[in-house]
């Protein structure tokens, strides 16, 4: 039964009878590639799941009034056969070991979820088992722990049947030690998790506490990593990396059979400002989600832009950075690419933008190559340096700096002697027509750079600089006429700008937060300021003899 249900959920939204985004259609056009594998076994599991999920009592709002038992909309029934119901052929195992689920809020995630960490305490067949439900704060780890415990609490059939004991912050079934508590922070290395629930991951700074999670399942014969949230502004952060990841997956790009995914969201292009936007961003639209509530909200952004970021976010699951962020950061992801190589330009004409910050903050070098003969789209490679004692400070820049994105300088200051041998480097290799800078905080540096022949230009953070470029930038993003690395600091920066229009039209960029950094998009700016220039013909010379030698 359930089984015909999610296939036949598959079904209507490939066929366009159910409103969805290319994410939900790629998760169910692997679901049906799926059952054509000899690898994989569609075990029973699937539907006995189901079965238990829908004999718990709802505990909140007109269904618990009315003592009703939990129906799973068709979309959770998709989840999860999904995610219980594949095994492998050869172990007999269960399939995936990660779940992703991002959907918009009220759409029944925190409660389906309890009821999932309440099955991996008494009917996953692992004896012992440790379940856990962490969060960056209490409050949020009881967001799907509290309607757990209310479950326990109004199923006594449940409670006699499993042994399942109801204490204050933790389900314990004595009988065989299994428990299910919430997690704040980092669980500790002793935890040894058979189903770890991380919800609102994209409130997370860094996968601290996931990561300890999954490094505690090593002796779980199958275990289950399970995320679930909304979208978020912190593009930088440890979510929107795994959201990433389970794109990949999707799309075809990477191949990894332990990770199953699912967004709910829009298609770039979509309006925003449309019922049927609902409706394809919420999968329990007028079910858990009121229809009415929706509309009212939707004609609230229409009327406020300070209320847009928030109905996108949390309504239409759109990550849009800053809360009035300048970039489509859809638009910016389709130019990112897997492996550019800066290599590949040697001998090409660029300009270098420099944005020096202050030296305990993080300073950037963009290195800009315009289009030539041969390539008619700009590509961009933007390097960033920090002092080694900020790096310590935050996760995230230790991750970056472990990934090759950002260069930790000794000590408490930036060394920009380090950027120095950086431009050195690329003088080497490529053909640098002009180093932008900003004056202030960068005067010292500009004049000795100018000493060993750079072609320093300086570019002060004004309006009248950075309208244009700033307006240009985006319209290349936009049209997909620009290559980026896949950069994580970059995109991260990307997502933290912020563009107010002035009453002639001007852009210039700006930051919500102090620690929500701009710089490597101020650095490009500045580059793109000085190539436009001499494409307008205002000292164009360098550039047009290189590209008639070209």
């Amino acid at each position: 039964m359930y089984w015909l249900r999610a296939a036949q959920y598959a079904d209507d939204v490939l066929a366009g009878k159910i409103p969805a985004c290319g994410y939900v259609k790629a998760a169910c056009r692997r679901f049906r590639a799926d059952l054509t594998r000899k690898d994989l076994v569609a075990s029973e599991d699937g539907e006995r799941w189901c079965r238990f999920l829908e004999r718990l009592p709802h505990v909140k709002g007109k269904w618990a009034a009315k003592s009703e038992k939990f129906a799973l909309s068709d979309w959770q029934v998709f989840c999860t056969v999904n995610i219980y119901g594949w095994k492998w052929a050869k172990t007999g195992r269960r399939r995936f070991r990660e779940a992703y689920i991002e959907v918009g809020r009220k759409n029944g995630k925190s409660f389906w979820v309890a009821g999932l960490g309440i099955g991996h305490m008494v009917i996953d067949d692992d004896f012992g088992a440790e379940v856990y439900c962490g969060a960056t704060t209490e409050k949020q780890a009881w967001e799907v722990f509290r309607p757990a415990k209310q479950i326990c609490e109004r199923s006594p059939a449940l409670r006699e049947k499993y042994g399942v004991e109801v204490n204050a912050k933790t389900l314990n079934v004595m009988a065989n030690g299994s428990r299910f508590e919430p997690v704040i922070g980092n669980p500790g290395d002793g935890a040894s998790p058979s189903c770890a629930i991380v919800d609102e991951y994209h409130e997370h700074q860094s996968s601290q506490q996931a990561d300890t999670f999954i490094t505690g399942m090593g002796a779980r014969e199958q275990p289950l990593m399970i995320y679930i949230t909304t979208a978020g502004a912190d593009t930088g952060g440890p979510c929107y990396e795994k959201r990433a990841d389970v794109i990949s997956v999707l799309e075809g790009t990477v191949q990894d059979d332990s990770v199953f995914g699912v967004i709910y969201t829009l298609d770039d292009g979509d309006p925003w400002d449309t019922v049927e936007a609902l409706k394809k961003a919420n999968p329990n639209f007028g079910i858990s989600v009121d229809e009415e509530f929706l509309k009212g909200q939707l004609a609230q952004a229409r009327r406020s832009a300070a209320k847009q970021a928030a109905f996108k976010t949390k309504h239409l699951n759109l990550w849009v950075g800053a809360k009035s962020a300048w970039m489509n950061m859809l638009a910016y992801q389709r130019c990112r690419q897997k492996d550019p190589n800066i290599e590949g330009f040697r001998g090409q004409p660029c300009f270098v933008g420099i944005d020096l910050a202050s030296k305990v903050d993080i300073a950037c070098a963009a290195i800009l190559f315009p289009p030539n003969g041969e390539r008619t789209t700009y590509a961009a490679f933007v390097r960033h340096y920090l002092p080694e004692d900020r790096v310590l400070e935050q996760t995230r820049y230790q991750a970056w700096h472990a990934g090759g994105w950002l260069t930790a300088t000794p000590g408490n200051v930036t060394d920009f002697g380090y950027i120095e041998d950086d431009l050195n480097s690329l003088k080497s290799e490529y053909e640098i027509l002009e180093v932008p800078y900003d004056p202030f905080q960068a005067t010292q540096f500009a004049t000795r750079m100018m000493a060993e022949g750079f072609p320093m230009v300086e570019v002060g953070a004004t309006v009248r600089n950075f309208s244009e470029p700033m307006k240009q930038l985006e319209a290349l993003i936009l049209k997909k006429q620009i290559a980026f690395e896949a950069d994580p600091v970059l995109m991260w920066m990307f997502g933290n700008v912020v563009a107010k229009l002035d009453r002639k039209d001007n852009i210039f960029p700006n930051k919500e937060l102090p620690d929500a950094k701009i710089d490597g998009v101020v650095a490009l700016i500045m580059a793109l300021n000085r190539c436009l220039a001499r494409q307008d013909g205002n000292g164009m010379g360098d550039y047009v003899e290189w590209l008639a030698r070209a």
